[in-house]
């Protein structure tokens, strides 16, 4: 299983980009993480809705054939961390890639969104772009480890 990060926007801050680097080098090969950077639609003149259709069709180019997506949204489902390291084990089970699909300064696409297999979101308060990389992969590491029985994550 592959675990692809979608993310719309441009190029990371160092410090964030430094932060993301560390944890995608810690999986294992058996849980391997890609980085897929989508361009973002200029905003100008163009309605929310044209942009953010732009976008999702970048998104959906980005996302691979099969993979099971989950959206972040700022209304998705709320987890624990103990809740990601289930749902992390499911999609292990099943085999599949999952696509984990961070939207632009607008946020995603209604319909791509309520496309996607799982609507979850990272905080109830709102997050930085970079910042909300960091910490999808930060948690995504983290219910790994649980799984692992890593020492990594402490009750």
């Amino acid at each position: 299983m592959k675990l692809v990060i979608v993310a719309v926007g441009q190029r990371m801050p160092d410090w964030a980009q430094t932060a993301y680097d560390d944890y995608a080098k810690r999986f294992p090969p058996d849980c391997r993480v890609e980085t897929r950077t989508v361009k973002t639609e200029p905003r100008g003149s163009k309605a929310l809705d044209a942009l953010l259709a732009a976008e999702r069709g970048r998104i959906e180019a980005a996302v691979p054939k099969g993979a099971r997506i989950v959206a972040l949204d700022e209304r998705g489902t709320a987890l624990t961390t103990m809740a990601l390291a289930q749902h992390l084990r499911q999609w292990q089970q099943g085999g599949d890639d999952v696509a984990l699909v961070i939207g632009g300064p607008d946020g995603l696409d209604a319909g791509f969104k309520a496309a996607a297999h799982q609507r979850i979101r990272l905080s109830d308060m709102t997050l930085p772009h970079a910042l909300a990389r960091v910490l999808l992969i930060e948690q995504l590491y983290r219910a790994w480890s649980i799984n692992a029985n890593h020492p990594y994550h402490r009750e």
